[in-house]
């Protein structure tokens, strides 16, 4: 069966053009032009997927997305902020609501599609048990089989991108990490393909980790390294 893909937008222009590009990609789209229709289809049909506007008629992107993650029949489906908002406060908010992906308009519908299929391959990967042996370091422990992260005693709480890339940098603590490896091992995009959120997941995980996070070392002009000397 094709993926199935719920496109969430009142531009009727864009909504069009959207639709156009999954269906050419063999995705199954199904539109909606606000908020409280997308929550309605949503309770009615299952879904791979949600494209989102944020600036909606009504319950607005970020409104739909804290439901939609706030509701456990719901919460497994990942979702794709595709919005005119492009400042950096706009993005932290949507990614800490739990959005898998977000872009700016106006956008590239091949990169569109890309991100879109490199978040479902990612799903199904998780769909599947990961017999990696837990990785340590310190008091932080990433438990691949349980899908669970823990510092201490206490369990952190990571969306799929930052649980990946935070058992990344680990496994290869003290090499770089460049952007463009991480688009390839991290978000399964191609190196061509710009990404705007990697500072932003990474901010979020080292905020998350508290004083460790200091562990995750900006390398100037080229990425990120776990420093396992700080």
């Amino acid at each position: 069966m094709k993926p199935k893909i719920l496109v969430i937008e009142d531009d009727r222009n864009i909504l069009r053009l959207v639709t156009y590009n999954l269906a050419k990609a063999d995705l199954d789209c199904v539109p909606a032009v606000t908020g409280e229709e997308g929550l309605q289809v949503l309770r009615q049909q299952k879904f791979d997927l949600i494209v989102l506007d944020i600036m909606l008629p009504g319950m607005d992107g970020f409104e739909l997305c804290r439901t939609v993650k706030g509701d456990g029949k719901l919460k497994h489906i990942p979702i794709l902020m595709l919005t005119a908002r492009g400042e950096e406060v706009d993005r932290v908010v949507g990614l800490e609501l739990g959005a898998d992906d977000y872009m700016v308009k106006p956008f590239s519908p091949r990169e569109l599609v890309l991100r879109i299929k490199a978040i479902l391959r990612r799903g199904k990967k998780e769909e599947t048990v990961d017999e990696r042996p837990p990785l340590v370091f310190r008091n932080l422990k990433i438990d691949f089989s349980k899908h669970e992260v823990l510092l201490g005693n206490k369990k952190v709480v990571l969306t799929l991108v930052e649980f990946n890339l935070l058992a990344l940098l680990l496994e290869r603590k003290g090499r770089v990490q460049t952007r463009e490896r991480l688009l390839t091992d991290v978000w399964n995009l191609s190196a061509d393909v710009s990404t705007r959120t990697i500072d932003t997941h990474i901010r979020r995980l080292r905020r998350k980790l508290g004083p460790l996070g200091k562990s995750i070392e900006t390398v100037r002009g080229l990425g990120y390294r776990f420093n396992e000397g700080v």
